[in-house]
């Protein structure tokens, strides 16, 4: 008589399960790649679907202890879709000093956004050094729900957290002659491992006219999902600009520069073909590699016609 033998659920056959050098070897390269938690380790070792990442990415931001903000939201900012789910969002992000893929949450643990200045000087009446506690003192903090759109045409929406850049604007007085706002991040090639890249304009610039940079929707985020920003989304302040395409945003501000000419910018510089100095959405202009015609939401694939200027036209057309 031949005997059946039920196997459990979670039998494993010998050939099938990972051999322990193999094993020890991972935990090593997850450590030596900043993961060196047990928890994260064990969620990270099997992770495959986008529910498995998002645990993990999760896990990263409770470790990382994100200081909660309360505030209230602006009313007159709102969106005609579901907001992007956090840890969603937290798992597919550019920084490019970081990463040229989408695991900068992978890359950015050797990254200290505490302690921070913010210097912002130029054609201005009074030029000013910020540390980042006393700016966030001094300005109206409020949460805005924004469209969030990517030049490679995937699309986010996101409950940011900050300060209208005008009310800085307003602080630091500029003269009449400044026609222009730059935008500069850090440069630390010893945090950031692409920093290293010598052939590229480290380190990354931004820039706006000064009528833009006034425009009340351009906007200084210092939180995300009713807490401080992670760090692969531009801890401890970023430029949020929703008409514009998401590389205009630039994360991580060290310094703030007003001018009378145009400052060269990091895409602009490498590519100017591809990515101009607005960097407005727009349908009707196709990027050389692909269709601006439509725009895919993270995580829930969902389709949506690209609207000029993000659907923000009433508070920005009269700009161009």
């Amino acid at each position: 008589m031949t005997s059946i033998k039920i196997l459990p659920d979670w039998f494993l056959p010998e050939s099938q399960a990972t051999s322990e050098s193999i094993y020890m070897n991972r935990r090593r390269f997850l450590k030596k790649a900043g993961l060196g938690s047990l928890s994260t380790i064990g969620l990270l070792a099997g992770c495959q679907t986008l529910e498995e990442k998002k645990a993990v990415v999760k896990q990263k931001l409770l470790e990382e202890r994100l200081r909660p903000i309360t505030t209230a939201r602006n009313l007159a900012f709102t969106i005609d879709r579901p907001l992007t789910n956090e840890y969603s969002a937290a798992a597919y992000t550019n920084f490019y000093e970081f990463s040229g893929d989408k695991d900068v949450w992978q890359k950015v643990d050797k990254f200290q956004p505490h302690p921070w200045t913010i210097e912002v000087s130029g054609l201005v009446a009074k030029p000013q050094k910020f540390a980042i506690e006393d700016l966030i003192s001094k300005m109206p903090i409020e949460e805005r729900l924004y469209r969030h759109r990517c030049v490679e045409a995937w699309a986010m929406a996101v409950p940011w957290i900050g300060f209208p850049l005008k009310r800085l604007i307003e602080l630091v007085e500029p003269k009449a002659t400044a026609t222009y706002v730059k935008f500069t991040t850090f440069m630390r090639p010893e945090q950031a491992g692409r920093q290293i890249l010598h052939n590229q304009p480290w380190p990354y610039t931004e820039g706006l006219t000064i009528k833009e940079a006034v425009n009340e929707l351009a906007f200084l985020a210092v939180g995300i999902y009713g807490h401080e920003l992670p760090k692969q989304h531009g801890a401890p302040i970023r430029l949020v600009l929703p008409w514009k395409y998401g590389y205009k945003s630039i994360k991580s501000i060290e310094k703030i520069e007003f001018s009378d000419r145009q400052p060269p910018t990091f895409w602009n510089m490498r590519f100017p073909e591809e990515y101009d100095f607005l960097a407005n959405v727009n349908p009707n202009i196709a990027h050389p590699r692909w269709s601006q015609a439509s725009e895919k939401m993270l995580e829930t694939g969902d389709r949506y016609a690209t609207q000029m200027y993000n659907g923000y036209a009433s508070y920005v057309a009269n700009l161009y």
